[in-house]
């Protein structure tokens, strides 16, 4: 294999790719191998990876399953469309179906996180008849026009919202809480605040309440115990149904439950899926009840959803993430993970807030803890440092300002200690 140079490709970036796309780092990373937890650069570094390419390596990098089964697939057959039957999409179907909460049973696959979203807001408005959707600040929810006026975060939304039957939430943000203490009573002010809203801004008939579980770009904000519950019960109560966002989130991430919405005993009549669904080949999922997903009565059709290749990536990958137990394996190394984030915490003035469940964890950073003001300077600088150390993690939050960290799931206890490690060291050049 010829490897291009890192001054090549940059530049090249430059020329040829869209500027809005834009990568991390002053000096951006040209990643040529991977391999379980680690990555490899055009000049030959390697990186310890904490972000897995945003959750979505989540059985790591070139799994020699997925990566032999792919291949042996890919030798075989490589596409047919929606048109005609394939057994990878079957098997993948079913596997699926398998871990899913509740009755949720039925699946359209598609090509992505944002495609997924669409399917499930249409499947909603079909069954209920109804427009309205009641979505969550700080959520993010893709790219398309459906996905940007779901998004609520400037920086994602350059247009604004695009489309008028999406109203927005107040988010269960406890750090930065809307309405103070006494924080045992947020569960339940915050869903008031979604039927204020749906009694405000609506024709109080709406169709779906659609959320992340734990949100991610927003910076990993975790509900307290109870909200969706609630919120379950208030829209059920409206007529419309709930849609739960497991892109990030699911898939064992959140640890012992296979999707985040497990973890508050809600089942959801509509879920959606991508990201660590097949270790990074491009899989969308739509998975519903049997008498939501019949209310789609007109055609519809997907020229690469449920592609034999990527679904024989799906079906590898779960295999896996079942015969591992990914869901034990997250809430162990989570545990390690947070205490040694928690130790940060206790360390360093600007770290305002660790938070997080099982291997999605998270540090907001702020120039001070009385004002809480975000500091995306030293969210900056800390991604800088960490790269410097060997170590890749992510950035999100409204203001850029909140390092996220998601390990792939089945890193070693070592692995974890090292990164930490590495984390620590960059901690100490910023602060």
């Amino acid at each position: 294999m010829t490897v291009v140079p890192h001054t090549s490709v940059a530049q090249d970036w430059k020329e040829f790719i869209i500027p809005a796309a834009a990568p991390y780092y002053k000096e951006p990373l040209v990643l040529v191998e991977g391999s379980g937890s680690r990555v490899t650069d055009a000049e030959g570094r390697e990186y310890l990876d904490f972000f897995c390419g945003i959750l979505t390596t989540g059985i790591g990098h070139c799994h020699p399953e997925v990566v032999e089964r792919v291949r042996e697939q890919a030798g075989r057959l490589g596409h047919t469309s929606t048109l005609y039957l394939n057994e990878p999409q079957v098997n993948a179907a079913r596997r699926l179906a398998g871990i899913a909460p509740g009755k949720l049973k039925k699946t359209f696959f598609t090509n992505s996180g944002t495609e997924a979203v669409e399917t499930a807001v249409m499947l909603a408005r079909m069954y209920t008849g109804r427009d309205e959707i009641i979505a969550l600040r700080y959520g993010y929810s893709g790219r398309s026009t459906l996905g940007t006026s779901l998004t609520a975060m400037s920086g994602w939304t350059p247009l604004g919202a695009s489309v008028p039957w999406v109203k927005h939430a107040l988010s269960p943000y406890c750090y930065r809480c809307a309405f103070g203490p006494p924080h045992d009573d947020c569960a339940e002010r915050y869903a008031r605040d979604v039927e204020e809203v749906i009694a405000t801004t609506t024709s109080g008939k709406p169709a779906a309440f659609f959320a992340e579980t734990i949100q991610g770009a927003g910076g990993y904000i975790v509900p307290p115990p109870g909200y969706f519950k609630l919120v379950a019960e208030i829209i059920r109560k409206h007529g419309g149904l709930f849609i739960a966002d497991e892109v990030q989130a699911g898939f064992g991430r959140t640890g012992d439950k296979w999707f985040g919405i497990e973890h508050w005993g809600v089942e959801p009549d509509i879920m959606v899926m991508a990201k660590a669904i097949a270790s990074g080949y491009p899989v969308g999922a739509t998975i519903a009840r049997d008498d939501v997903a019949a209310a789609w009565k007109g055609k519809t059709i997907s020229t690469f959803g449920g592609n034999p290749i990527t679904m024989t990536a799906m079906d590898a990958t779960i295999e896996v993430m079942e015969r591992e137990n990914v869901p034990v394996r997250s809430a162990e190394r989570g545990r390690q993970l947070r205490a040694g984030l928690d130790a940060l915490g206790r360390q360093y003035e600007w770290i305002g807030d660790v938070r997080g469940m099982g291997m999605m964890q998270a540090l907001e950073l702020v120039e001070d803890r009385k004002s809480k003001t975000p500091s995306p300077a030293k969210a900056g600088a800390l991604l800088e440092a960490a790269k410097k150390e060997g170590l890749l993690i992510g950035s999100g939050g409204l203001n850029g300002h909140v390092i996220r960290i998601a390990p792939q799931m089945l890193m070693s206890a070592a692995e974890i200690d090292e990164g930490l490690g590495r984390l620590e060291r960059a901690c100490r050049a910023v602060g």
